[in-house]
């Protein structure tokens, strides 16, 4: 499984960005999606997650802002950003876990900068 993510950015606090996430390869038809986080000098954090169901779950810092969603048919994730804070800034990663399995995968990380 590949995995390959696009959308991060720089941004003023209180705009937006979509980050996407696309899959490919041995997918179940069962998964789940999701995005973390890693900020310099912090551990990687969940942020969003999202099952081929559509059931999603937030970190509570991200819950009213962010959205994540995806199409089944592209086998897509996205995450989209808005009232971004400074705090938001860190390097996002996909992930994607087989249901199932015992295996998960991760896209390359995309850098999302908010400044104040």
């Amino acid at each position: 499984v590949q995995l390959q993510a696009s959308g991060g950015g720089l941004v003023q606090a209180g705009g937006s960005l979509r980050l996407s996430c696309a899959a490919s390869g041995s997918i179940f038809s069962i998964n789940i999606m999701g995005w973390y986080r890693q900020a310099p000098g912090k551990q990687r954090e969940l942020v969003a997650t999202i099952t081929s169901g559509g059931l999603t779950n937030y970190v509570n810092s991200v819950k009213g802002r962010f959205i994540i969603s995806r199409d089944n048919i592209k086998n897509t994730v996205y995450l989209q950003m808005n009232s971004l804070k400074p705090e938001d800034t860190a390097v996002y990663y996909c992930k994607l876990v087989n249901v199932g399995s015992r295996s998960d995968y991760w896209g390359q990380g995309t850098q999302v900068t908010v400044s104040s």
